[in-house]
């Protein structure tokens, strides 16, 4: 099965969040599958040098979107086994960062037509397109209406997968009219209208043949008006289509026996542990002691990852015998709160502004717990990484926190984390002070430990979940359509 991943971003050309780490480890995946899965994403200026000279030019042609026909150079590299094309325009790609420009709406209805367009260039050819995200959302819009009788797209299907639905490409409908020049019966209430504008997004929930999101709980969340950013009746309509599928993690990439980043490998012994977390607090200035707990934190500081709860609960959570690790970057206000509570508990709180992937690394190995009180979670990478250093996530019961967070149950043993329910500051300062109790019960964290140690969050799971899907969309146009002749 030939799969085409069509991604605004993936590890390791380009990242900004977690879509780029499940575009870059899917199709490894899906190869021990036996799927041909391939990814093609726009050229960006921010891709390293040392892989951008690693591609070869395969096709020059023109793209013709709206009014205009614009230059696309398609190339080709293979990265640990893995084909990617790039969709080279330097007028629209060449620039700092990925997203962010007045002209996004242009620069990513360019690289839809331009994805449908290499299809004539490609050197396979696909039997379905996964589409990630609202910056690939208009291509199965386009594989229905424009390209719909295009021999170069014959009886291709295809998959949306839903990352966040609180961004959806919305932008003003006469905007998408002139850049697709699709007609007024395409924007409609079941085409692209949504909120007063046109969304890229809607256009993908409407016209993909199957959609999936990263969760099982957040595909029932977003049918809901709460989770539903508005879009909640469309996603009910098609609730027979959507299926969540958790997120994987890559268990070579992540693994403390073998991470240049930590002081000491490990896998299972606290003790071994505990070593990477003396080393990182001698790093930030914290006193150094192994029976301290050390509650990490690695996430962008938005309101949506829970910092309210966190802010309003941050003193009474350092009355208490704890060291807080954050590294992370975002609202102004978060930045301010994490930096003046450092200055104020010096040797209780220590930030990093900013990201490091070796400081990451370093927190996860050295923190005793993993706070994650999300208001809304997708999927969530965090947590499973958390899991796989051996850190003992507390987390709120949201989208894919709450499928793959169990809350420990002390009369049956089970359950790898601690969890709360309601958004709620005190529920979640509750939940962390009943976390800090266990951590003093030597055997009792062991056994916390053990349980998420057998977790399986490899993305061996999630691959075969979406060879599943795949398999539905082939079977259905084995028994319903004829193969094209070529």
């Amino acid at each position: 099965m030939n799969i085409l991943f069509a991604t605004s971003e993936a590890v390791p050309l380009a990242k900004t969040g977690g879509l780029a780490d499940v575009a870059g480890a899917l199709p490894k995946a899906l190869a021990k599958y036996g799927a041909d899965a391939r990814v093609i994403l726009p050229k960006y200026e921010e891709i390293p040098t040392h892989y951008v000279e690693q591609f070869q030019l395969i096709a020059e042609f023109q793209v013709p979107f709206g009014w205009r026909n614009q230059y696309c150079g398609l190339q080709k590299a293979t990265i640990d086994g893995i084909s990617y094309y790039l969709i080279d325009n330097e007028f629209y790609f060449r620039r700092k960062g990925l997203y962010g420009y007045g002209d996004d709406a242009e620069r990513f209805v360019f690289y839809c037509f331009a994805v449908m367009e290499s299809a004539r260039h490609l050197d396979f050819k696909p039997d379905i397109v996964h589409c990630h995200d609202w910056q690939a959302g208009l291509i199965p819009f386009l594989l229905r209406t424009r390209y719909a009788f295009d021999p170069s797209w014959a009886y291709v299907k295809s998959v949306f997968t839903i990352h966040n639905l609180m961004y959806q490409g919305l932008f003003g409908a006469e905007v998408l009219k002139e850049l697709t020049g699709a007609g007024e019966e395409l924007f409609g209430w079941d085409g692209l209208a949504h909120r007063g504008g046109a969304s890229c997004l809607k256009g993908a929930l409407e016209f993909a043949d199957k959609l999936t999101t990263v969760s099982p709980t957040y595909a029932h969340e977003i049918q809901t008006p709460y989770y539903g950013e508005h879009l909640d009746s469309v996603l009910r309509y098609r609730q027979e289509d959507l299926r969540g599928i958790v997120n994987g993690i890559d268990l070579e990439l992540f693994d403390p026996m073998n991470d240049d980043a930590l002081h000491t490998p490990y896998r299972n012994s606290i003790g071994r542990k505990r070593k990477n977390k003396i080393d990182l607090q001698r790093e930030l200035g914290l006193p150094e002691s192994a029976d301290i707990p050390m509650i990490g934190i690695v996430s962008r500081l938005v309101e949506q990852k829970g910092f309210d709860l966190i802010a309003a609960t941050l003193d009474e959570l350092l009355q208490e015998e704890v060291q807080l690790v954050v590294l992370g970057a975002g609202d102004r206000k978060y930045e301010e709160l994490f930096l003046d509570a450092a200055r104020r508990y010096p040797e209780k709180m220590a930030i990093w502004l900013g990201y490091s992937d070796r400081m990451a690394r370093r927190i996860y190995a050295g923190s005793d717990l993993f706070a994650m009180p999300s208001k809304f979670e997708p999927c969530g990478i965090s947590q499973l990484l958390a899991l796989r250093y051996r850190s003992v996530p507390v987390v709120r019961e949201t989208g894919g926190l709450r499928d793959t967070v169990h809350a420990y149950n002390e009369y049956t043993g089970e359950g790898n984390g601690f969890t709360f329910a309601n958004y709620n500051a005190h529920d979640y300062l509750y939940t962390v002070r009943r976390a800090l109790a266990f951590y003093r019960e030597e055997e009792t964290w062991k056994r916390i430990i053990e349980n998420g140690a057998r977790s399986d969050y490899s993305w061996h799971v999630s691959a075969k979940a979406y060879m599943d899907v795949y398999a539905e969309l082939a079977a259905h146009r084995k028994e319903n359509e004829p193969w094209p002749v070529i």
